[in-house]
């Protein structure tokens, strides 16, 4: 039964290794959610710069 609750114990090691992993984990949220935005506002800017070389005398495609 010792070896049971010692095996349950967590080393200094181990708890810096769990809080690293979550810091990680937390900054690649970040950046994905960053990538995202940058990918919309890219997205956005070609469109706008599209739209403004065809000028008002736009038709649909399929007219």
């Amino acid at each position: 039964m010792a070896k049971a609750l010692f095996g349950s114990v967590v080393s200094p090691a181990e708890l810096r290794v769990l809080e690293e992993n979550a810091v990680l984990r937390a900054k690649v949220r970040r950046l994905e959610q960053e990538l995202t935005e940058l990918r919309a506002q890219r997205e956005a800017a070609i469109a706008h710069e599209l739209m403004s070389l065809t000028g008002d005398n736009a038709e649909p495609a399929l007219a």
